[in-house]
């Protein structure tokens, strides 16, 4: 028997099966398990939070359903309007938490602005930015984030950060994921609901997630789905067409940035395809011929992949023990 043709068919998923099988698990767990009434969905307009919301309403009904709208003075502006707009599209209760004041008060913004005046002096209030990686497909050289800077009149620069720069800018930035989770976690206590976490499976695996941030939740009901599924998922859920079509963001920083140029090699459409073939053992050759890339461009895509994992495998792991202690739960 020959071995089956890797494609891009792979990636198909049944939703209806999907779906239920996951209101099964969410059920099972959150009720039985957990003991707690209902969950809590952090919803930023994107697919991801919005496909949990809708699956969350599947298994718990709308009224055990409670959505978060947490944006701050970096934000989109469709954040706000996109997470508003699915929170009256499910009927769930939900609250808008502006988070600037509490990112203020613990120096989010003036410690990430000091960060990068280490290498852009003339930073100050009014301008904008962002990081940005370079491409991986060309050549095997070690990436570098650079910083974006835009100045008050449009004006564009970009310097290569340092190492100091870089880690003061990502440990200021993490405070908004961690400050977020927080407040998840408040509402949830208060609600006697579980916190749902809203990764999907490039994110998760490749570790594009804050520690004890974003990374932080009771259960995570798409993490085993790779993005192309979540939307999938989305049409089959008959979510709004707006969040459906809204291309992936960081959602991070004050200019605007895709996933791509922050985080990951590709688009994520191709980044599933890489991966799905890292994790069925296909060759370079055989995922660049259904992508029209060359064998050596993929090969540096999976080398990067085994990179992030090994970065993941920290941002994901629990506390170290001395010993093993056996508890009931």
């Amino acid at each position: 028997m020959s071995t089956p043709t890797f494609s891009a068919d792979l990636l198909k998923v049944d939703c209806a099966r999907e779906a239920d099988r996951i209101t099964v698990v969410l059920r099972e767990h959150v009720l039985r398990h957990f003991k707690k009434k209902g969950v809590v969905v952090a919803l930023s307009g994107g697919i991801d939070s919005s496909v949990v919301g809708a699956l969350a309403v599947r298994a718990f009904g709308r009224e055990r359903v409670f959505g978060l709208l947490m944006p701050e003075r970096d934000s989109s502006p469709a954040t706000l309007a996109l997470s508003r707009h699915l929170a009256h599209h499910l009927g769930i209760e939900f609250v808008h938490e502006d988070i600037t004041g509490i990112l203020d008060a613990v120096g989010c913004y003036h410690r990430r602005d000091e960060a990068i005046r280490l290498v852009c002096p003339e930073y100050s209030s009014g301008w904008k930015s962002k990081i940005v990686l370079p491409k991986v497909l060309e050549d095997d050289q070690y990436r570098i984030f650079s910083l974006v800077a835009e100045s008050p009149a449009g004006e564009r620069s970009e310097v290569r950060l340092t190492l100091a720069a870089y880690l003061g800018i990502v440990a200021a930035t993490n405070f908004k994921q961690r400050t977020r989770k927080m407040l998840e976690y408040y509402h949830a206590d208060r609600l006697n609901y579980a916190v749902t976490g809203t990764p999907n499976r490039l994110e998760y695996d490749q570790g594009f997630f804050v520690k004890l941030g974003d990374g932080a939740a009771d259960i995570k009901p798409i993490a085993h789905l790779y993005k192309s599924q979540v939307y999938q998922m989305a049409e089959f859920l008959q979510l709004p067409e707006n969040i459906r079509n809204r291309p992936p963001t960081t959602d991070t920083y004050s200019l605007p940035q895709n996933q791509e140029e922050f985080y990951f090699c590709l688009p994520y459409d191709k980044m599933d395809l890489v991966l799905l073939g890292r994790n069925h053992g296909a060759s370079a050759a055989e995922v660049g011929g259904t992508m029209d890339l060359p064998a050596e461009q993929i090969e540096r895509v999976y080398r990067d992949i085994e990179s992030k994992r090994r970065m993941a495998a920290y941002l994901g792991a629990p506390p170290v023990l001395v010993e093993p202690i056996s508890a009931v739960y």
